[in-house]
């Protein structure tokens, strides 16, 4: 299927047969999308010539201009998570170089700025046009914010597909963005119950910690619902966070450093078994003590006794008083007796 008819799919608009005769008349030609663009292109343009030109090329039967980057604004909700190296972008921006762009992006005239344009996807390609300068051929379609979002997260299965953890911060942030969840089902191509699934997963880890995680494309559900499990204890989350901070970390590919955290939790569990768990009056698991390499530590569940650690640092001074005089008179009773 060619691009154009997937497009032409996608909004249930059947492809068309033939090329469209050059006899064909003006007035079909700007039905739709392209009459409803003609105010906004005029003034997109700095001049009227040039107005004028870039309505002859949406009058075109492919309906595809050129447009110059800076007039594209960033759809509402973000799909992907942005990484610093990526050699597959590098490698994009060598080839249009080279061969020029061959597919073009989809857009929308922007909801609330005549004269600007609205991405629906190809970010890629924008960002790439951007760095070399040119302009970025598209195809322009008057879209509803639902058709939007379904056309962006669909456009996916047809290129690089979306890791399972930019699925799931996808589906949340269109869940807090008002969206229903048959639109997000749609967008994503799932059903009911993965769709649950992946805001779940998304609801229990930091959003700026996924960030710098990365989208980690070979890392599926079983491990980052392992992760964000290990995550609900604060001081796992505070180790994971020392972490992203190393340099070495920070230096890795997103699927390198997904994996070093995972098996650096993985080791630390085998090394600090939890034991000693303490429970309120109430049946809630208030702390435990943590033993291994020679280090004890007393973790409380800041959820369920709020402040209470600070209660028992204010007396730990006590605590060890206490402590040693009750070893000086165990050692006293024992030369006694």
């Amino acid at each position: 299927m060619s691009r154009k008819d997937a497009i032409n799919s996608l909004f249930l608009k059947k492809p068309d047969a033939a090329a469209p005769s050059p006899t064909r008349s003006a007035e079909r030609v700007r039905t739709g999308a392209v009459a409803a663009m003609g105010a906004s292109l005029q003034e997109l343009s700095e001049t009227a010539k040039a107005g004028e030109r870039l309505k002859q090329q949406l009058a075109a039967s492919d309906v595809v201009v050129s447009l110059d980057a800076g007039h594209i604004d960033g759809s509402t909700i973000a799909d992907r998570i942005s990484i610093e190296i990526d050699p597959g972008f590098e490698q994009l921006v060598a080839s249009i170089a080279e061969n020029g762009q061959q597919v073009p992006i989809l857009v929308r005239p922007h909801p609330e700025t005549v004269g600007r344009f609205q991405i629906a996807y190809g970010r890629r390609r924008l960002r790439a046009a951007e760095r070399l300068g040119r302009q970025v051929k598209a195809i322009v379609k008057a879209l509803s914010d639902a058709e939007l979002v379904v056309a962006q997260g669909r456009e996916n299965l047809d290129r690089q597909d979306l890791s399972f953890i930019e699925k799931a911060l996808f589906a949340k942030r269109l869940e807090d963005a008002g969206y229903d969840r048959q639109t997000i089902i749609a967008a994503l191509s799932t059903d009911k119950a993965d769709l649950s699934r992946y805001i779940a997963v998304a609801r229990r880890i930091p959003e700026q910690l996924i960030r710098r995680i990365g989208p980690a494309s070979k890392s599926g559900r079983a491990r980052w619902l392992s992760l964000a499990e290990k995550l609900d204890d604060p001081t796992v989350l505070s180790r994971v966070e020392a972490m992203l901070d190393e340099p070495a970390l920070q230096a890795m590919d997103s699927d390198h450093r997904f994996q070093t955290l995972w098996l650096r939790l993985a080791d630390r569990a085998k090394a600090t078994p939890r034991t000693d768990v303490w429970m309120t009056p109430k049946g809630r698991r208030g702390g435990h003590v943590e033993r291994g390499n020679g280090r004890t530590a007393l973790v409380f569940n800041e959820k369920v006794v709020p402040a209470f650690a600070d209660f028992v640092a204010s007396r730990l001074q006590t605590l060890f008083d206490e402590f040693s005089k009750a070893e000086e008179e165990d050692a006293a009773d024992q030369l006694m007796g």
